[in-house]
């Protein structure tokens, strides 16, 4: 297999290293411990689940470390169609990952103040702290880190289209479905509530996408010029 097939077969698995990750941590593991509405029983969960709620932070610092991967090997793959434009989508990837792995700091607080919550007889105070807890964890890790992405993947897609790597077509799926969500989000900043469907037409792109490139290839792979090691060099 020459260097450039192998390059975008890495491609794929970071795109579906980023799907699992992200669906095992914001739908599975969340779900375990977090009750909508009454923040009293998610503390309660957290405080029984404590290896849960340890075992979501790691893997939400994975989803970080994918998300750096991912944006690395689209800049790679993509910067023959306009470096600059390919640097930005990287830099809003980049901002993505690290707001994501800053916001686990609140999630271990919630943590602690969970099993204080429960120990200590469910005092209003620690309730209180815990809700702030979460609501800065989930406006950062979730909201904030979501708009990040939004404007990088828009851009990394307008690119992906523009290349012809992949069918047009799964392009466009990517493209066209990630805009909605960066509106919802811009919402969200606002304090508006945003319905969860407006999310759910990208949900699966990620994963549909990584596999497509897994098992097809690229359709151009002779614009992958530079082994992934050496990309840098010169």
């Amino acid at each position: 297999m020459n260097t450039a097939n192998k390059t975008s077969r890495v491609l794929g698995f970071a795109f579906l290293l980023q799907f699992v990750t992200s669906l095992l941590s914001g739908t599975i593991l969340r779900q375990l411990w977090f009750v909508p509405g009454d923040m009293s029983a998610s503390m309660l969960n957290i405080a029984r689940q404590a290896m849960l709620m340890r075992a979501n932070i790691l893997v939400d610092v994975l989803t970080a470390l994918g998300i750096v991967f991912l944006g690395a090997m689209l800049f790679l793959t993509l910067r023959h169609q306009n470096e600059k434009i390919a640097l930005v989508a990287l830099e809003c990837y980049l901002v993505e990952a690290m707001l994501l792995a800053a916001s686990r700091i609140e999630t271990f607080s919630l943590l602690r103040i969970s099993q204080a919550y429960a120990a200590s007889g469910q005092p209003a105070n620690l309730l209180a702290l815990g809700n702030l807890a979460y609501e800065s964890m989930d406006f950062g890790g979730n909201v904030l880190h979501m708009l990040a992405f939004c404007v990088g993947g828009i851009l990394f897609y307008y690119l992906l289209y523009k290349s012809s790597l992949v069918p047009k077509l799964l392009s466009l799926w990517g493209l066209i479905t990630v805009i909605p969500c960066l509106i919802g989000t811009l919402f969200v900043v606002f304090g508006f509530q945003v319905p969860f469907f407006i999310y759910l037409p990208y949900a699966p792109f990620e994963f549909v996408i990584g596999i497509w490139i897994l098992v097809k290839g690229v359709q151009d792979e002779a614009v992958i010029q530079q082994p992934i090691m050496s990309s840098y060099a010169g």
